[in-house]
């Protein structure tokens, strides 16, 4: 019995520890929700009304876990003004929804926009308490690109990647044919992040110049996923960046980045062919190189704005974009893109979405939504920009590349919910409780 009780309450500590770690650091499962967006979902319905995948699982973990500490009475870093405009969000999502033409539909579409802009990001928000916070989930980041990248650049190697131009070369890391701007997202937060890490950086001089390495080499994994949006958003993203931390470091780094892309690119060919065909077509929507994924995005747009203009104050509900495409839609809109790995064999994917959040917002939540979405990210963005502070730079740039990347692309598919963890991070700078001493 001596021997017994002690064994016991030594087994119990040990069971209590990871609880207590988590109330402790619940940053632990921010930086577990970015790295479990690696693990392959296997899903091949991409109609079905709902994902749920085991970062999502994480983020709700974290949820919850944030609830518990309110529960226990510990104060929430939740300011006033984060407070006016994630609860803005709620309000026009609830609206459309309520308005929606079909009410029952747009009730999981509520509760997948409520987690992704408001739930996850408040609770990632108040669990980034100190500095270390902040580089756990930076540094998750980094890791979950450098997993991505690896993948992704052995896939186009050696030929085991997607379908481009009828070639299995395309990157898509762990996501599948099916998610093929998935990877190129992973890639750019991660590039951003260690960045931002480098960049803030000033006592260890090894660690420094490991993360500009790793800034590196995934240039090269986000060039060859050929998303073109991806590259638009994360050039935008890392000149704010750089000019956010040092003007003078940004101009001199443009000036070898562009040297090192003429040696990769002109000198020794990797990806270059592919690369500039990508970017001549963005521009392509008429004539004999027209484009059809450049053509097809326009008339989505086009789309959404005419369903909008039908139902223009609270928009036509959540997940309604679907149902009313056809009876919107230019007539040469395509029915589908092709998609294709040695997985899934060929299929031909929907178009479900405008590719587009801002007109996604608008013909699904209308006037209203836009105005409450808009508040979001120009509060967010203004506070990134105001505020000075090492960890500026990261905020920054990654808030930056989601907003740029909206131009492009919409919620959905796995990663989605990095989005959130970046919402997060940018609030939790941009929208202080307390003006005390955040840095990197």
């Amino acid at each position: 019995m001596a021997i017994a009780l002690p064994l016991s309450a030594a087994r119990g500590a040990a069971l209590r520890r990871p609880w207590q770690l988590l109330l402790a650091r619940p940053s632990l499962l921010a930086a577990a929700t970015i790295l479990l967006v690696c693990v392959p979902t296997g899903e091949k319905d991409v109609t079905a009304a709902v994902h749920i995948t085991a970062a999502d699982l994480a983020s709700l973990g974290l949820v919850a876990l944030i609830a518990l500490d309110l529960l226990r009475g510990r104060p929430l870093a939740l300011g006033r003004q984060a407070c006016a405009v994630f609860c803005g969000v709620v309000c026009a999502a609830a609206a459309a929804t309520v308005t929606s033409i079909d009410p029952s539909a747009s009730l999981t579409g509520f509760v997948r926009l409520v987690q992704i802009f408001v739930l996850v990001p408040a609770s990632v928000l108040c669990s980034l308490r100190d500095r270390r916070d902040l580089r756990l989930v930076l540094g998750a980041f980094v890791l979950a690109a450098l997993i991505e990248g690896g993948v992704g650049a052995e896939q186009y190697l050696t030929g085991t990647g997607a379908s481009y131009t009828g070639e299995p070369i395309r990157a898509v890391g762990t996501f599948g044919a099916l998610d093929v701007m998935a990877m190129s997202g992973v890639v750019s937060f991660g590039l951003l992040a260690a960045l931002a890490l480098a960049l803030a950086e000033r006592r260890n001089p090894l660690l420094r110049r490991a993360l500009f390495a790793a800034a590196a080499f995934l240039v090269f994994p986000l060039a060859v996923s050929f998303s073109r949006g991806s590259w638009i958003a994360c050039g935008v993203a890392v000149t704010v960046l750089m000019l956010r931390a040092d003007a003078r470091l940004a101009v001199r780094s443009a000036v070898i980045g562009l040297a090192a892309a003429v040696v990769l690119v002109g000198g020794l060919g990797l990806g270059g062919g592919g690369v500039a065909e990508r970017l001549d077509s963005i521009g392509s929507v008429s004539g004999g190189n027209e484009d059809h994924s450049v053509s097809d995005r326009y008339d989505l747009w086009a789309t959404a704005a005419a369903i909008w203009a039908d139902h223009p104050v609270t928009g036509a509900g959540p997940k309604s974009f679907p149902q009313l495409r056809d009876s919107h839609a230019p007539l040469r809109l395509s029915s589908g893109s092709d998609a294709a790995d040695s997985t899934i064999g060929f299929e031909r994917e929907p178009l479900l979405s405008p590719h587009n959040m801002y007109f996604l917002v608008l013909s699904e939540q209308g006037l209203v939504g836009i105005v409450a979405y808009g508040a979001l990210f120009l509060a967010l963005l203004l506070g990134c920009l105001r505020r000075s502070g090492d960890a500026g730079p990261a905020a920054v740039g990654l808030l930056s590349w989601v907003l740029v990347d909206f131009l492009y692309a919409d919620i959905g598919g796995t990663t989605t919910v990095l989005t959130s963890v970046i919402l997060g991070v940018a609030a939790w700078w941009a929208l202080p409780d307390r003006t005390d001493g955040r840095a990197l």
